[in-house]
């Protein structure tokens, strides 16, 4: 059965008709063609299809696209303005948070969102002091982006770009 829906994806309203059984991931990549998401694991492990809905990070292969009709979706490609890249995918260059780059745009993704859950005062499993500010500390940041996998072993440049982009 087809439906249809609408998406602000990367700041542009788009309508598209999908199956009701269309992830997300498959409806902006093979329906919309914004290809940053990434296909990896398609079972929910990997992070590589993780982008921002409604603000919040969120893997996409585990999203029927229904369900978020009129939401906003932010991928890595909508962080950057006309010419200048979001602080965080800056950070990412700067420390080398990437090698072979099929993951970076849901590891910026994340790392986004982890910003911002961490400004909000959104604790994790490992924060101690759950009545305090949230602080960003190595064990924090490993923790929040533990949903996310890098085949390549970037993680020192991904925990170093994190940690470059807290105070941005």
């Amino acid at each position: 059965m087809d439906t249809t829906i609408e998406l602000t994806v990367d700041g542009q309203r788009r309508q598209l008709t999908v199956d009701t059984r269309t992830t997300l991931l498959d409806a902006l990549r093979e329906r919309l063609a914004v290809t940053s998401p990434k296909k990896g694991c398609d079972h929910g492990q990997c992070g590589s299809c993780t982008v921002l809905l409604d603000g919040r990070r969120h893997l996409t292969c585990l999203a029927l696209a229904v369900a978020f009709d009129g939401s906003e979706v932010v991928t890595a490609e909508g962080l950057a303005t006309d010419d200048a890249l979001h602080h965080v995918q800056e950070a990412f260059l700067e420390h080398d948070g990437y090698q072979c780059g099929y993951c970076t745009p849901g590891q910026v993704c994340s790392a986004v969102g982890v910003l911002d859950e961490a400004k909000q005062g959104h604790p994790s499993h490992v924060t101690e002091d759950l009545e305090a500010d949230v602080e960003l500390t190595d064990d924090e940041i490993r923790e929040r982006m533990s949903g996310n996998l890098c085949r390549c072993g970037a993680y020192p440049g991904i925990l170093a770009a994190v940690k470059a982009a807290v105070g941005a």
